[in-house]
């Protein structure tokens, strides 16, 4: 089993997919990370508990990857962790996958599929 790292911010239709990953996934923990407007984020009929980790989306991109080190760094306890970047711009992409990669920590990109979760 694997934590999940699920970026929450922008794209029209991006947070049903996150939920649906997080609902049919079997994950040891789940972080989801996103700008204050996301804190709101709300798993409707599941008891799936999560961390939600806020970022300054507002943030140059080496500022933002800077800032998500520091609120990853020891709460992963994994040596690699599945990630989704189905929601959120291409900087915040950038900003996540060089944070994980510097704690360090492997990263596999996790997709909802009609199959189903799947990890790349």
């Amino acid at each position: 089993m694997m934590e999940l790292v699920a970026l929450l911010s922008s794209g029209k239709g991006t947070w049903g997919q996150v939920s649906g990953l997080i609902k049919k996934g079997e994950w040891e923990k789940v972080y989801i990370l996103g700008p204050n407007y996301a804190k709101d984020f709300q798993l409707q009929d599941s008891q799936v508990p999560f961390d939600f980790i806020e970022f300054d989306q507002d943030k140059p991109l080496l500022q933002l990857k800077k800032e998500l080190v520091t609120k990853l760094k020891g709460r992963i306890t994994g040596i690699e962790v599945a990630i989704s970047i189905a929601s959120g711009s291409g900087k915040e992409h950038m900003a996540l996958q060089s944070a994980l990669l510097s704690i360090p920590v492997g990263i596999r990109f996790a997709a909802l599929t009609k199959e189903g979760v799947v990890i790349l």
